[in-house]
């Protein structure tokens, strides 16, 4: 059952109506459902599909592509040598095709690019020497390695620049599409819990794959993370190791991240990593952001070369916080950090992220979406000689056009939240120093995001706007 994607789904089905051929590159992070999807959606239309083998050598690859060309109707086919003869093969299987649209799925792109191989030059001159002549190919590329699709097919700059006839980036679920998940699984999570998994897993599907009926979250996590033979404990190499070809650099980078809420400057990433400023850094970087891992993201009123970069990928969050501690091998490793500080600390963090990743609904939910808006963090550090003020770090301010610059307040809590004196004079402080700083003329309306909402009265009346969970879970 496909759950979500509708958007995507119609656009590959419009291919099937084009007159003419169509060449669409499908990426999106490792596990995100790329090949369920396109395979959903062609169903039994596939003229001819083929996965590349990771970590295969040239002719391993051509051996398997060739058994590809057999399932495709090739009885006899010979062995290519290469990729242009193994391209010619294809071209063959696909003129005997009786279908209206011949569709080509190929998977893994990526890993069929061996060293020396001339893949990409094959695949360009297939594309443009034979298919792109006609009117009834469909070519469907996609890959985990996302940078690779990228930098490769979307923006290369040789005999493959401009045509792609599309792109389709898959971005991972929604709460509410994970909700849709749950439920057709059969899991009997509620909101509450659907929302803790999303700050573990993301909308990662293959992740939720593994969560059973019949246990609760804590049960789950502790089989799938914690256990010997748990389905997610191998995951971190597994992905990025697929990922990047030398994930070394990246991985400094996101440990770097994982260390600091806000994220880090440029020149502090160096710093903590020791890694050279070159060409290979911020292709590291670019990478990272390309593959959704990180985000950069300037502050209001800061320039580009100020900007910070934040760890954003919830399991990668959640691995450093707690697989990665799991120094013990206790099986139960979850279970019994529940309600610890780091825990507490953790859900604070994962929750911001989540709020982040739903910035649509949080709109929404404010009742602006059709405003032209963006969103921002804000911080503000004291020069040493200014013994009377204090620092201030606001993680999201929502900038409008109509005059308006909600300051938003994102606390996760098991019940209703508490405004106390202390919590309000915070509140009141942020909003007052950063009217000061930023010399806004706008309205700064107090926005707070909370699991169950604001405890009735007291503080909590004088905060202009609230979102809750139920809002987060919003299909918009």
């Amino acid at each position: 059952m496909l759950i979500g994607r509708k958007q995507e789904k119609q656009e590959l089905l419009d291919l099937l109506e084009s007159d003419q051929s169509e060449f669409v590159a499908v990426y999106g992070r490792r596990r995100v459902g790329k090949t369920y999807l396109i395979r959903e959606t062609f169903n039994n239309r596939l003229a001819f599909q083929h996965t590349g083998i990771l970590d295969a050598s040239l002719q391993e690859q051509l051996e398997e592509f060739r058994q590809s060309l057999k399932s495709a109707g090739y009885r006899k086919c010979p062995l290519p040598t290469n990729w242009h003869e193994a391209f010619h093969l294809l071209a063959k299987v696909l003129e005997k095709s009786k279908a209206e649209k011949k569709v080509v799925f190929i998977d893994e792109l990526p890993w069929m690019d061996t060293p020396n191989s001339n893949f990409v030059r094959a695949l360009d001159h297939f594309w443009n020497g034979w298919a792109s002549a006609r009117k009834d190919i469909v070519v469907v590329v996609c890959g985990s390695a996302t940078s690779w699709i990228i930098s490769k097919i979307i923006m290369n700059y040789g005999g493959l620049h401009n045509r792609l006839t599309r792109q389709i980036y898959l971005r991972p679920f929604t709460l509410a599409e994970c909700e849709q998940y749950s439920q057709s699984r059969k899991l009997g999570f509620t909101r509450r819990q659907i929302l803790e998994a999303y700050m573990a897993l993301g909308g990662i599907p293959y992740y939720w794959s593994f969560l059973k009926k019949g246990q609760s979250l804590a049960q789950n996590f502790d089989r799938m993370f914690f256990s010997e033979h748990g389905e997610m404990t191998r995951e971190f190499d597994a992905l990025y190791a697929s990922l990047f070809r030398h994930p070394e650099p990246h991985i400094a980078v996101i440990k770097a991240l994982s260390t600091k809420k806000s994220g880090l400057m440029r020149s502090e990433i160096l710093d903590m990593t020791n890694l050279n400023d070159n060409t290979t850094f911020l292709k590291t970087l670019k990478e990272l952001e390309q593959c959704g891992f990180i985000r950069k993201y300037t502050c209001l009123g800061k320039v580009s070369k100020d900007a910070l970069y934040q760890l954003m990928d919830n399991f990668t969050l959640f691995y450093f916080k707690f697989v990665q501690e799991n120094r013990n091998q206790n099986p139960h490793f979850w279970t019994s950090s529940l309600n610890t500080p780091v825990y507490n600390t953790w859900s604070g963090l994962a929750f911001e992220r989540v709020c982040l990743q739903h910035l649509p609904q949080i709109k929404a939910a404010l009742g602006f979406s059709a405003v032209i808006s963006s969103a921002h963090s804000w911080t503000f550090k004291p020069k040493p000689d200014d013994k009377d003020s204090t620092g201030v770090q606001i993680d999201l301010l929502i900038d409008r056009n109509d005059g308006i610059i909600n300051l938003c307040e994102m606390k996760y809590a098991n019940d209703t939240y508490t405004i106390d004196k202390e919590e309000d004079r915070k509140l009141r402080h942020r909003q007052s120093v950063f009217v000061r700083e930023s010399k806004t003329k706008k309205a700064v309306q107090l926005t707070m995001i909370t699991t169950y909402g604001l405890a009735q009265g007291g503080y909590a009346d004088d905060i202009q706007n609230q979102v809750t969970m139920e809002d987060l879970f919003k299909d918009v």
